[in-house]
C-alpha cells in the first residue's frame, strides 16, 4: 500500500469512555461512529483502565495503568495527580500516530510529541460560571492551566454548536477559522417506541399516575439552574394543580459539583411541594426513553448549555422541549419547543402553563420535535470530525 493510500492513523482519548455524563456519552457515541464509516481512518483508543468488553471491535486499544482512572481521580475537589498524567503521556508518546483526539478538553494530558491535535471544547461554562463549577479555588487555577496548554498544543478545536464556537473565541482567544463545529445525536435507544404504558413506566418510578408529567434530565450542578424550576413549581401548581416534576440526574454526591442539598432542602421546606416531586435518580437510557413516553415536556432551565443533548435525546421521541433561551438551545431546539428567561422562576412558570393549557400546541411541538431531529446524527458528526482531521492535517 502507497503511503498516499494507507489509512491516516488517529489516536484517541478514550478515557471518558465510561463517564456517565454528557462528553461520556460524546465519547461513545461519536467513536463508534468514527469506527462505522471505515472512511480511510484507523484507530487506536488510549485508555485508563482494561477494555471491559464494551468498546468498539475494529479499533486497536492501548492501555496506561496510572494509580487512578479519570473517573476516580478528575471528581469533586480531586484532579490528577502528575503521575497520572504522565502515565497516559508517556502511552501516548509510544505510538506513532498521524493525529492525535481528545474528545473532551476535561480529559486532555499534554502530548510528549509534535503529532497534531484536535482538541473538543464542549462549551466555556467553566469560563462563565467559574463559581458554580469549581468546589476550590484550586480546581479552578488547575482548570486554567489545562486549558491553556490545550489551546496551545490544538491545531484545530471541535466544538458541538455556533453558539459553543462563539464563546470559545470570545473567552478562550481562538482564532474563529481554527475551529470545526460539528453535532450531536440521540443514540438509537432514543425513539418512537410504540406499545408503553405510561401507567406503568409512572409506577415502576413511583410517579402519580395521573396528572401532566414535566421532566428535568441532566446534571445537577449549580450552572444547570434545577432551582429556578423548583421555585417556578409554585406558581405552575396553582393553575394546573396535578402536575408533577421528575427530575432525572445523579443524586449520589459522587463526581461534580452540584448542589442537591439545595434542592432537597428547597422541596423539604414547602409541604405543599412535596407531593409534586420526585427525584428519581440516575436513569439508564432503556428507562429514560419509557420516562418521555410517559411524560408531556422536558424543561430545561440551564444557564447555558454548549449543545444540549438531552433536548435531543427528548425530541426523538417526540417530546416537546421549553427551555432555556440561552447559549445553544434555541439552536438546537428550534420549533421543537418553547423558551423563556432561565433566571425568571415567573416566566418559566408562565411558558410551562401556556404549553400545558393549549392541546393543539403541545400537538404542534411534537410533531415539530420528530421533523427537527432528523438533522441530528452520529453519522453526520462523524463526517464532520473526519473533515475536521483531513483539515488538520492539510488533506482538506
Amino acid at each position: 500500500m502507497s503511503p498516499e493510500s494507507a489509512p491516516i492513523h488517529v489516536g484517541i482519548d478514550a478515557t471518558t469512555w465510561w463517564n456517565d455524563r454528557g462528553f461520556g456519552r460524546f465519547t461513545r457515541e461519536l467513536v463508534r461512529a468514527l469506527v462505522q464509516r471505515g472512511a480511510g481512518f484507523r484507530y487506536t483508543l488510549v485508555v485508563d483502565q482494561p477494555d471491559d468488553g464494551s468498546l468498539p471491535p475494529g479499533t486497536r486499544v492501548v492501555a496506561a495503568r496510572p494509580k487512578r482512572t479519570l473517573d476516580q481521580s478528575a471528581v469533586g475537589s480531586s484532579a490528577r495527580s502528575p503521575a497520572e498524567l504522565w502515565s497516559m503521556a508517556r502511552v501516548a508518546a509510544r505510538e506513532s500516530f498521524d493525529l492525535f483526539f481528545f474528545p473532551a478538553v476535561y480529559s486532555y494530558f499534554p502530548l510528549l510529541s509534535r503529532t497534531k491535535t484536535v482538541i473538543a471544547f464542549h462549551d466555556t461554562i467553566a469560563e462563565r460560571f467559574p463559581k458554580l463549577v469549581f468546589p476550590t479555588r484550586r480546581n479552578h487555577v488547575l482548570w486554567q492551566a489545562k486549558v491553556a496548554l490545550a489551546r496551545l498544543q490544538a491545531e484545530r478545536v471541535l466544538t458541538v454548536s455556533e453558539a459553543s464556537a462563539c464563546d470559545i473565541e470570545r473567552f478562550l482567544g481562538v482564532d474563529r477559522a481554527r475551529i470545526d463545529v460539528i453535532t450531536e445525536g440521540p443514540s438509537p435507544t432514543f425513539r418512537r417506541l410504540p406499545g408503553i404504558d405510561p401507567q406503568q413506566v409512572r409506577q415502576r418510578l413511583r410517579l402519580p399516575a395521573e396528572g401532566q408529567l414535566l421532566v428535568y434530565v441532566g446534571g445537577l450542578s449549580p450552572h444547570k439552574n434545577v432551582i429556578s424550576l423548583l421555585q417556578a413549581l409554585p406558581a405552575i401548581l396553582t393553575r394546573a394543580p396535578a402536575v408533577h416534576l421528575a427530575i432525572v440526574g445523579d443524586i449520589s454526591g459522587k463526581g461534580f459539583m452540584d448542589n442537591v442539598a439545595q434542592l432537597r432542602d428547597f422541596v423539604a421546606s414547602r409541604p405543599a411541594l412535596v407531593p409534586h416531586v420526585t427525584f428519581t435518580g440516575y436513569l439508564p437510557d432503556e428507562r429514560l426513553v419509557e420516562l418521555f413516553h410517559a411524560s408531556s415536556a422536558l424543561v430545561f432551565p440551564s444557564l447555558w448549555e454548549g449543545f444540549g443533548l438531552p433536548a435531543v435525546e427528548a425530541m426523538a421521541t417526540g417530546l416537546p422541549v421549553l427551555a432555556s433561551q440561552r447559549g445553544s438551545l434555541p439552536e438546537v431546539v428550534g420549533d421543537a419547543g418553547l423558551f423563556f428567561d432561565p433566571e425568571s422562576p415567573s416566566e418559566i412558570a408562565a411558558v410551562c402553563l401556556k404549553f400545558l393549557s393549549d392541546p393543539a400546541l403541545q400537538h404542534q411541538l411534537r410533531d415539530a420535535a420528530e421533523s427537527r431531529v432528523r438533522r441530528f446524527t452520529w453519522s453526520r458528526a462523524a463526517e464532520l470530525t473526519e473533515l475536521s482531521f483531513r483539515r488538520t492535517l492539510g488533506k482538506g
